[in-house]
């Protein structure tokens, strides 16, 4: 209650023109330790989602989560909720966070986490606590914004040009919460929400009245998402129900512009307190990514923002988790108002020449891991072309892979 009430006092003097900053606490916690694009004027980030790390999943999905990261070396890992299993005993539930969390701190890989709606949903740690833990590694850039915000794990992360002389551009990261008083999924409140619009207007001030363009991250997808898919006649292949208004089914718009695969319903809060339209306003985010829905991988544009779900970053040994991976996002300081991206599965990561240099290294394991993706990932691979094949003509999509 307490916290409830001093985020409200604060939206108030936020919008009074006080910073949030300067009355929390006299220092910014809610801004991370710059990073940098590096000398060829890059700057990548790995987005990693949904890993639900359990005994049955951990060792495999922690292998090839380093096997990416070699193959891509990031210049920045995000970490979007649903990340391991919250036990009672808590040491168990530090033994899931060291396994992941040692793959980026052995790379020396700058590592920001926030939560899901499962990371606190049952365990002994809350959301407060997992932070502390998190933020021990010591490439964890992650911030606990204490009681001046809704959730735990919203901030932000400026990056300087290559020379370090100014900030180039930004990555927020928002906690969208667990649920809502009705067991809802939760979303972006509005004390965070007055939040993002002032330190967007400090970046911008700070930039001499320009914007500083930015990417963003959470666990659950903008009700939004639904205002860029196009509503259908009725249930038909290739439509998924909304959220919250039953009975109305959507799909992609193949006058609109959309990529990737939708393959369940976009998963939003039910509750919206206007995170979307403050970005729309505020003019500086290239892009919305989230996980949760862990079968989507998509991304549709709406008022000019890329609203985009990243498959699940996870191994579960069955068939259908070979189609899970991450997604790659690039950005060249020379234009900071574009950025590409990649989504990597886990069934096209791999070739017959890593089992024999893995073999080679002496990693049974990896051996063993990798023929088993690779042979699972060939007929789920076959599946989805012909799946993509099928929703493309059937819907009218223009555009059906890549994601």
């Amino acid at each position: 209650m307490m916290k409830k009430l001093i985020s409200i006092l604060l939206v108030v003097l936020m919008m009074a023109g006080i910073s949030l900053p300067a009355f929390a606490n006299g220092q910014d916690n809610t801004t991370a330790t710059p990073l940098q694009f590096g000398a060829d004027g890059q700057f990548s980030v790995m987005h990693v989602t949904d890993t639900h790390l359990d005994d049955d999943n951990v060792d495999a999905s922690v292998w090839l989560i380093a096997a990416a990261c070699d193959r891509e070396q990031p210049d920045l890992v995000v970490i979007t909720g649903d990340n391991v299993q919250n036990c009672d005993d808590a040491s168990k539930t530090k033994g899931y966070i060291d396994k992941l969390m040692s793959v980026f701190e052995s790379r020396n890989i700058p590592t920001a986490v926030t939560f899901g709606n499962h990371d606190s949903e049952t365990g002994a740690m809350s959301r407060e606590e997992l932070m502390a833990y998190y933020n021990t590694f010591s490439c964890s850039v992650s911030l606990d914004d204490g009681p001046a915000l809704s959730g735990c794990g919203t901030y932000n992360i400026p990056v300087l040009s290559s020379d370090g002389s100014a900030v180039k551009f930004n990555v927020w990261v928002f906690d969208s919460n667990d649920y809502d008083g009705n067991g809802h999924y939760g979303n972006v409140k509005a004390d965070q929400v007055a939040w993002y619009k002032a330190k967007s207007e400090a970046l911008k001030a700070a930039n001499g009245g320009e914007k500083v363009y930015s990417l963003a991250f959470q666990h659950i997808i903008v009700p939004e998402v639904y205002d860029a898919l196009k509503k259908a006649k009725g249930k038909t292949l290739f439509a998924f129900e909304h959220i919250i208004n039953k009975g109305e089914y959507y799909m992609f718009d193949p006058n609109g512009i959309n990529y990737g695969t939708l393959n369940e319903t976009p998963c939003s809060g039910y509750i919206n307190e206007g995170q979307f339209e403050a970005m729309v306003g505020q003019g500086d985010v290239l892009g919305m990514f989230t996980g949760h829905d862990h079968t989507n991988a998509f991304g549709v544009k709406h008022k000019g923002i890329d609203i985009v779900n990243s498959l699940s970053t996870r191994y579960n040994g069955d068939a259908f988790s070979t189609q899970y991976g991450y997604r790659m996002l690039y950005v060249n300081e020379n234009d900071t108002s574009v950025y590409t991206s990649k989504v990597v599965h886990w069934y096209d990561l791999f070739s017959s020449e890593d089992v024999a240099d893995l073999r080679s290294a002496g990693d049974d394991y990896g051996v063993s891991l990798v023929r088993d993706v690779r042979f699972k990932g060939f007929f789920q691979k076959m599946f989805t072309f012909i799946e993509r094949g099928f929703a493309s003509v059937f819907t009218g999509r223009k555009v059906s892979y890549p994601d």
